[in-house]
């Protein structure tokens, strides 16, 4: 039956089928030849996706809308070079400052990437960055959004994995997205001060305390949202509700940059981005429980154990595999697919989850950026009017910044963990 299940999957993909609709076929065909009743295909779809937790992903992609048009981005960015200036490297610094900050409003890679890079690549442009050097350090910076709480993915991880509480696992994405944020800017600095960048920039500086005021309604956004979830005033579900009505208020009222008509349009856009992902979640459901009924991991697992193969071997097969998927795959996708068999080697290494949930959500960070087929490249490039295959080089570099940080994550998990144990969660 495994044969069938990856076989069928495999064929499906190679045809060009979505990736949704290939995973619920291949569950659907292991279910039918295993004569498991056709009844368990819409009450285990249905399962998948009536789950509370899974109410945050539209709330929080609507939340990434609002303040994706309401101006913060802008905002954020006259902030980030008052604060690190116009010196060589500034602009690129201030670029992933942004992407970090607006991660941890909307927790979605590609929409960080997009409001950062319509405004940022016209100016590093002008500032003398090279467009595709822009365009790869941008798609790399809004990466870090999918580890930055509050994450999309990491709350798809938590309903998967139930033994890591969202709250654990928001706290435990905290450091490493910081980390992944400062080794993309230490590697961006030293490219700046090499080749000159940032040195035709001859605009003046802004000025700090204006700069702070204009922005100080964005910057209020990740103090309630996770303030709040960590103060116990409401969950992470309710998080995205307040993170919406704080954002409404913000764009209608403070900045006065939304209308009636503006939010309704974003209703709909968030409905339209929510669907799809929910479609994916519910049909992977299908794949996930096929191979759970099968048992092969479970199998595999513990065949590999069995052998006697290191665990720092294992770790660094499982890093190049993810590495290597990530490429091609979403987070909700990955999780689906690899998870199966990664928690059975988890279990019998004795891992704790939620540094796996860290670490494979890190793995997928990185494969946003990393071509041929990175989503969030792909939004940077199409803004920036250049080719994928344009950036390999710099991409190539910044993804070895974040691969060292993924590594030290691997092997020192204490960096992962030592924020959610101080914090009770663990």
């Amino acid at each position: 039956m495994s044969w069938l299940l990856f076989g069928v999957f495999v064929v499906l993909m190679c045809a060009g089928v979505p990736l949704a609709v290939a995973l619920g076929l291949s569950g659907v065909s292991v279910i039918v030849a295993a004569h498991m009743g056709i009844m368990s295909v819409p009450t285990t779809v249905y399962s998948g996706i009536a789950k509370y937790p899974l109410i945050a992903i539209p709330v929080f992609i609507l939340a990434g809308l609002i303040f994706e048009r309401s101006g913060v981005a802008g905002r954020l960015v006259v902030l980030a070079e008052s604060i690190v200036g116009r010196r060589r490297g500034g602009l690129a610094v201030a670029a992933v400052l942004v992407c970090m900050v607006l991660g941890g409003i909307s927790g979605s890679g590609p929409a960080d990437s997009a409001a950062v890079g319509a405004i940022m690549i016209p100016a590093m442009t002008r500032a003398g960055y090279p467009r595709e050097f822009s365009a790869s350090l941008i798609a790399a910076g809004g990466s870090t959004a999918i580890v930055i709480p509050p994450s999309i993915a990491l709350i798809v991880y938590s309903i998967l994995v139930p033994q890591a509480s969202v709250q654990a696992l928001f706290a435990a994405g905290l450091v490493p997205g910081l980390l992944a944020g400062l080794a993309l800017m230490v590697a961006s600095v030293l490219f700046a001060r090499r080749h000159g960048w940032g040195a035709d920039d001859r605009a003046g500086k802004p000025a700090f305390w204006p700069s702070f005021r204009a922005a100080g309604w964005g910057l209020l956004a990740p103090v309630v949202i996770l303030g709040g979830m960590r103060s116990g005033f409401f969950t992470p579900t309710e998080a995205a509700v307040v993170a919406v009505a704080y954002g409404l208020a913000v764009g209608m009222l403070a900045y006065r940059s939304l209308g009636w008509r503006q939010v309704w349009d974003l209703f709909a856009e968030a409905a339209e981005i929510s669907a799809v992902i929910l479609l994916m979640v519910g049909l992977a459901s299908l794949f996930g429980w096929a191979v759970d009924t099968i048992g092969v991991f479970n199998a595999f697992a513990q065949w590999l154990t069995g052998t006697g193969t290191s665990e720092v071997a294992v770790l660094l097969a499982i890093t190049a595999m993810l590495l290597v998927a990530g490429t091609a795959l979403d987070a909700t996708a990955t999780y689906f697919i690899f998870l199966p068999f990664l928690l059975p080697v988890a279990m019998a290494y004795g891992w704790d989850l939620v540094w796996l949930g860290v670490i494979i959500t890190l793995n997928v960070a990185i494969g946003q950026f990393t071509p041929p087929t990175a989503v969030n490249l792909m939004i940077t490039c199409r803004l920036a009017g250049i080719t994928i295959e344009s950036t390999i080089v710099w991409c190539l570099w910044l993804v070895l910044a974040m691969t060292t940080v993924l590594l030290a994550l691997t092997f020192v998990p204490e960096i992962v963990l030592f924020v959610p144990r101080a914090l009770g969660y663990l």
